[in-house]
């Protein structure tokens, strides 16, 4: 079994001074790198995925900006995958399935950024394809929602999140136990 790593829109727009700062980010970024500096010691196969706003009046993410830039933490080195995506999930309209398969990857570990929204939505479409996902709870972030006049902390939104994965979707792991596995 071929395990990779799918970073998933750690991106500049998402970290202090950012257009959508997310809470926890700074923390998530570092230990997503400690998670890449493990798969690149192990040479273990590496997909980063940056998300590009297509969409008019987007607030973050725009096209050509800082914001939309992969974040120092996990900069992608030369020869490691880089899909741009349009979409929460990152397998919608992307080569992104295509080339695990070429590659014979049949387990993901995923980290990245917002939990709730393209992380949630790639870790159930991974599973949905039949990939065992592992999810690195520590290497991800989120934000405050509202719903119905109800303010939702970020550690809920997080938290909700994370339990709604862990078992059917995805074994979600700290950095750390993910490393100790590798």
């Amino acid at each position: 079994m071929t395990k990779a790593l799918l970073l998933i829109d750690i991106q500049n727009d998402y970290f202090p001074g950012g257009a959508m700062e997310l809470v926890g980010s700074v923390v998530a970024g570092a230990k997503a790198g400690e998670l890449l500096q493990a798969f690149r010691q192990k040479v273990l196969p590496i997909i980063h995925i940056q998300h590009i706003s297509t969409r008019p009046g987007a607030p973050f993410f725009q096209p050509d900006t800082a914001g939309v830039r992969i974040h120092e933490s996990v900069f992608p080195a030369t020869g490691e995958a880089l899909f741009q995506k349009n979409y929460p999930n990152s397998f919608r309209e992307t080569p992104l399935l295509k080339y695990l398969r070429d590659h014979r990857i049949s387990e993901l570990v995923i980290a990245g950024m917002m939990t709730h929204m393209c992380i949630d939505t790639t870790v159930r479409a991974a599973a949905d394809l039949g990939f065992p996902c592992v999810l690195a709870h520590d290497a991800c972030a989120t934000r405050a929602l509202t719903f119905g006049g109800t303010a939702i902390a970020a550690e809920n939104v997080q938290l909700a999140f994370l339990a709604a994965l862990n078992g059917l979707f995805a074994q979600v792991l700290s950095v750390q136990e993910i490393c100790a596995d590798l």
